[in-house]
């Protein structure tokens, strides 16, 4: 088969166009590839630092937990607790003209031997300075009660009366079974 002068040009730019192509497709694909492995680099890079960090940080985060774990009421495992904290949360409210009107226990989670017992007030009603004073006595405790998801608005049948909902962390130990 002879392929004339021309035909051979067009036969060789073809074959140079298509392989030339083939090599682009190919190199995209790998600079995509590149480009998707350095940013999991980086992002490992972040979260290694992160995580030395936090290692680093471990004797003030056990000093922090060692200055507040005394203050933490300790209860026997299986003891009911839902009461201890019901007291003190309407003692509260009681203290600074606080009306809890609806309230729910949620179930108990342990975190790193920290139990935490959230209780969610539905409704409640009081004044700006009863509210004050009442977070502010509540987060008084310590390490003990948290506030979290505080929701408040304007009571619109009572002038200067707030209504709204919010839910309290209760956290404490449980001692060892057999202690």
């Amino acid at each position: 088969m002879n392929l004339s002068r021309h035909d051979r040009a067009l036969l060789a730019v073809t074959v140079f166009v298509v392989l030339f192509g083939i090599v682009g497709a190919v190199a995209r694909r790998s600079v995509a590839t590149i480009s998707e492995r350095r940013a999991q680099a980086a992002s490992l890079e972040r979260r290694i630092r992160m995580q030395r960090n936090l290692i680093a940080a471990e004797d003030a985060w056990r000093a922090r937990y060692d200055a507040v774990k005394d203050r933490m009421p300790v209860f026997t495992p299986g003891q009911q607790v839902e009461t201890y904290w019901m007291t003190m949360l309407d003692q509260a409210a009681d203290r600074h003209g606080v009306r809890i009107f609806r309230h729910d226990l949620r179930d108990e989670a342990v975190v790193a031997g920290v139990c935490e017992l959230p209780i969610e007030v539905r409704s409640w009603e009081g004044t700006l300075e009863a509210l004050v004073g009442f977070v502010h006595d509540i987060e008084s405790t310590g390490a003990m009660l948290e506030i979290r998801e505080l929701r408040v608005s304007p009571d619109p049948k009572r002038q200067g009366w707030l209504k709204g909902n919010f839910t309290l962390h209760c956290a404490y130990l449980r001692a060892p079974a057999g202690s």
